[in-house]
C-alpha cells in the first residue's frame, strides 16, 4: 500500500524542499470530504499506479486508508517528471466523473494497406458509481481499414456507465501511415 505524509505548509518553499527531497505532491479530494494535502515519495508511487489492476488504488495519509483515483497530474514540460497528482475518494454509491483506458482489441486489416491505428483518445470520460466501472474499454479493431474511425456513439453501452464526450468525437481511427 502507498504511503503518503500530510503537507503542513502549502508554500512554495515548501513545495520546492519536498521536491528536493524525492516527494511527489498531492492533493485528496472527495465529495462532502475534506481536502488533504499530501506528499508521496515518487518512486513508490510510480511504481503503485504501474502495477495497479483496478481504477482505484488504496493509499494510507495520516492512518486513515483511503481509496482513491488519479483524476489530474502535472509534469514537467522538459524532463517529463511528475510534479503534482489529484487524486480523487472512489467513494462507493456515489455517481462521479472517472477517466477510464481505452483498450483496441486485436490487429486491424489496415496495417496490412500501409494504415496505422490513431487512438485520440486513450482515455473516456465516463459517468457512473465506482461498483460499476470497468477498468478498461475494450475496442474491437479487428475490421478497420484505411480511413475507418470509431467514435463514442459506436460503443457498446455499459450497464450503469455513461459516456459524457459527445457521441461524435473520435476515440481511435485508422490514418495513412507517412
Amino acid at each position: 500500500m502507498l504511503e503518503g505524509i500530510i503537507r503542513e505548509s502549502t508554500g512554495k518553499k515548501a513545495v520546492k524542499a519536498l521536491r528536493r527531497d524525492g516527494y511527489l505532491i498531492a492533493n485528496i479530494y472527495g465529495k462532502g470530504l475534506d481536502n488533504v494535502n499530501a506528499a508521496f515519495k515518487s518512486n513508490e508511487y510510480i511504481r503503485t499506479v504501474r502495477n495497479k489492476e483496478t481504477i482505484a488504488f488504496p493509499v494510507k495519509v495520516d492512518g486513515k486508508e483511503l481509496n482513491v483515483v488519479v483524476q489530474s497530474y502535472e509534469s514537467h514540460p522538459l524532463t517529463a517528471e511528475l510534479l503534482h497528482v489529484d487524486l480523487m475518494v472512489a467513494q462507493p454509491g456515489v455517481v462521479t466523473h472517472y477517466k477510464v483506458p481505452v483498450n483496441p482489441v486485436g490487429t486491424p486489416v489496415g496495417l496490412k494497406n500501409k494504415a496505422m491505428l490513431n487512438v485520440a483518445k486513450p482515455r473516456l470520460r465516463v459517468k457512473a458509481k465506482i461498483e460499476d466501472l470497468p477498468n478498461t474499454i475494450d475496442i474491437d479493431v479487428n475490421d478497420l481499414d484505411l480511413g475507418d474511425a470509431v467514435m463514442i456513439r459506436d460503443l457498446a453501452e455499459i450497464p450503469n456507465v455513461k459516456f459524457t464526450d459527445d457521441g461524435r468525437v473520435s476515440v481511435l481511427s485508422m490514418i495513412k501511415a507517412k
